[in-house]
């Protein structure tokens, strides 16, 4: 276990040997990848912590060129800065929400502040994701809100979960719907009455055009206020809520649904999207490309601008399952209160955390009894899966993202083909090779392959002679390997969370977004790739290497040389692990619902301008003194 005692020991060994072998030259205390010890911080220019093992590999990290050192150091000061700005009272934490939002808190925000402090958040502040999805909704009169939430509850896809005095009264049957409704019950007692309608499809549902949008949020602006008498309580007994025996008061609600299966999303899409963004604009793909990765090695340098269909959908339109050959796609141009696990860049559905993610599915639960030591595991990337991610047939299974990925990694499909990776030469930089040939490499370190296929039409016998299926791997198996990827489905992966509680490195190729996407960090606490899989080999011959028993004195006389980078993987991985067992955990996933759903409460609300939390904070100065914050987490050094 990378944990606290082994690393620290490790990171004692590191300092002693490199203090010895650089004589006159004196390394202070190097920075800490976990709490509780105060070490100076320096600033290299590429990672200096080389385990005894790395060290004649990688003597020269400290004036490492490589693009990847960069994204890891402005990841870092990211972190920093994220950090350093957490709210650390009650008192701070109301002033920092009137001065983000301009309005007060929810009614009820003081008790959800005690509830998250008693249940050791780490960071009081990290919500924005709930105030992005619900902000256009004040520019929808609140009984129409309610209205609507109660007749789509009508509507194919949508389960009900009803909310009256502070209890679950009824909802609609369904294994998500009923997950739902016994998380709400946990914090029942601290929310208003109200219908929520669950989209209970794997797509999203709501995607509003781009002009639509931006009057929503004008209006938003225009009705900020911080009234000094706001009332700190909810309205009681107002009506348009779900009544089965009255459901006729709903007529007048149309949800406006359309069916887009089938169909190019793209074609959809590009009317949520910005007049002068790629998706609208006569753009080349590396104009586009410049949006989100380095112009030299092509590595995602931005991860939400990677997952943005109004940056990638031209190119990803007719490689992307999901975009071009969905199952089920039935969304409306109106914005109505849909509550679903994830949507893509273009979609105005609410996100709360996944109903897997309180499932408790042994499929996607992570138990720490069956990880391995990092240096125990193999030096490989696995990926299991079925050939999910759109409805297949026989001319167009090849363009899917997953089985693209497949091919990509297969040695035998790579034989002819070349890629681009980053080779050193000695000590000058990096240079860009475009004709490295991948198939030896992908024979050694690449553990991928389906499992059996599923969902095709009119069946799957096309894809006899295509692929070896390779026997499943059980959810703890797949934390042999150093390097996990994830790769979208039809949906979002419900596995992701579990690879960053993990000892694993997670690599992340989607389009999808959930709740938790503000509060992690590409290149502190995962590595994102490109949905095309360009940038695959030149990730991963950076960590593992090519030719990594050269050494500086000893360069490969033909062919490119990658230094092994397995010591910053590792650093990625444990940061991965500490940040996720402090801001995925199952109380997090608590004290968002709680928090996102006071928010709806109060968007619901006739009175909705003249409620909220009023006062100055200074009530739990002395909760706040007996109730302190986590401590902080150490940067990365780089």
């Amino acid at each position: 276990m990378l944990g606290a005692h082994s690393f620290a020991g490790r990171r004692r060994t590191i300092y002693l040997c490199l203090a010895f072998a650089a004589a006159g030259v004196c390394f202070v205390n190097l920075i800490f990848l976990t709490r509780g010890i105060d070490h100076t911080v320096i600033d290299l220019p590429g990672l200096n912590l080389l385990r005894p093992e790395h060290k004649q590999i990688e003597g020269t990290y400290a004036q490492d060129q490589h693009p990847i050192a960069g994204l890891m150091k402005e990841a870092d000061q990211q972190w920093r800065q994220y950090d350093e700005s957490r709210s650390t009272s009650f008192r701070e934490t109301v002033a920092k929400y009137r001065k983000t939002y301009g309005r007060h808190p929810p009614p009820g925000f003081k008790e959800w502040y005690e509830f998250a402090r008693t249940k050791d958040v780490y960071n009081v502040d990290d919500f924005q994701q709930i105030t992005g999805d619900l902000r256009p909704f004040w520019a929808v009169p609140p009984q129409e809100i309610r209205k609507m939430a109660a007749k789509l509850q009508l509507s194919d896809g949508i389960a009900g979960v009803r909310l009256r005095d502070h209890e679950i009264v009824s909802h609609t049957e369904g294994w998500r719907v009923e997950t739902l409704a016994r998380s709400i019950g946990r914090i029942a007692k601290y929310l208003p009455d109200m219908d929520i309608a669950m989209n209970t499809m794997d797509q999203p549902r709501v995607m509003v055009t781009y002009e639509d949008i931006q009057n929503y949020l004008k209006i938003e602006e225009s009705t900020r206020g911080m009234p000094l008498d706001a009332a700190d309580k909810f309205t009681k007994d107002m009506d348009s809520y779900w009544n089965n025996e009255s459901s006729s008061v709903y007529d007048d609600m149309d949800p406006g649904w359309f069916s887009v299966a089938g169909k190019p999303y793209t074609d959809s899409s590009k009317e949520a999207c910005p007049p002068e963004s790629p998706a609208n604009a006569n753009m080349t793909v590396e104009e586009a490309d410049k949006l989100y990765k380095t112009s030299f090695g092509g590595f995602v340098s931005n991860f939400t601008g990677s997952s943005d269909l109004c940056n990638v959908g031209p190119v990803l339109g007719d490689q992307h399952g999901f975009l071009f050959s969905a199952s089920s796609n039935t969304i409306t141009r109106k914005l109505i209160p849909v509550f679903s696990e994830c949507k893509v860049s273009v979609n105005n559905d609410i996100l709360f955390p996944a109903n897997m993610y309180f499932l408790k599915d042994e499929r996607y639960v992570y138990n720490s009894k069956h990880d391995w030591e990092w240096e125990d595991k193999t030096d490989s990337m696995l990926w299991r899966g079925v050939t999910s991610g759109g409805i297949q047939v026989e001319d167009n299974w090849d363009r899917l993202h997953r089985q693209r990925f497949v091919k990509a990694t297969n040695a035998t499909e790579m034989e002819s083909k070349s890629v681009s990776i980053l080779s050193k030469n000695n000590k000058e930089p990096y240079e860009l090779i475009s004709d490295y040939n991948p198939s030896e490499f992908a024979s050694s370190y690449f553990d991928v392959g389906f499992t059996e296929a599923w969902g095709c039409i009119p069946n799957c016998s096309f894809y006899d002679g295509v692929w070896t299926y390779k026997e499943p791997k059980q959810f703890p198996e797949q934390f042999k390997a150093k390097y996990l990827a994830d790769i979208d489905g039809h949906s979002f992966s419900g596995r992701w969370r579990a690879f960053h509680q993990s000892k694993s490195l997670g690599l992340k190729a989607t389009i999808f977004r959930e709740w938790h996407d503000s509060r992690l960090f590409a290149w502190r606490h995962f590595v994102p790739m490109d949905n095309r899989f360009t940038d695959l080999y030149a990730l991963m011959t950076y960590f593992i290497g090519v030719h990594p028993s050269a050494s500086e004195d000893a360069f490969p006389t033909h062919g490119p040389y990658v230094p092994r980078h397995d010591f910053e993987a590792e650093v990625i991985a444990a940061q991965s692990r500490e940040w996720a067992q402090a801001a995925l955990r199952d109380e997090d996933l608590d004290i968002y619902l709680h928090l996102l759903l006071l928010e709806y409460g109060r968007i619901i609300d006739d009175n909705r301008d003249n409620i909220g939390y009023s006062g100055d904070g200074s009530e739990l100065d002395h909760f706040d003194e007996s109730h302190p914050f986590p401590p902080p987490l150490e940067p990365l050094v780089v």
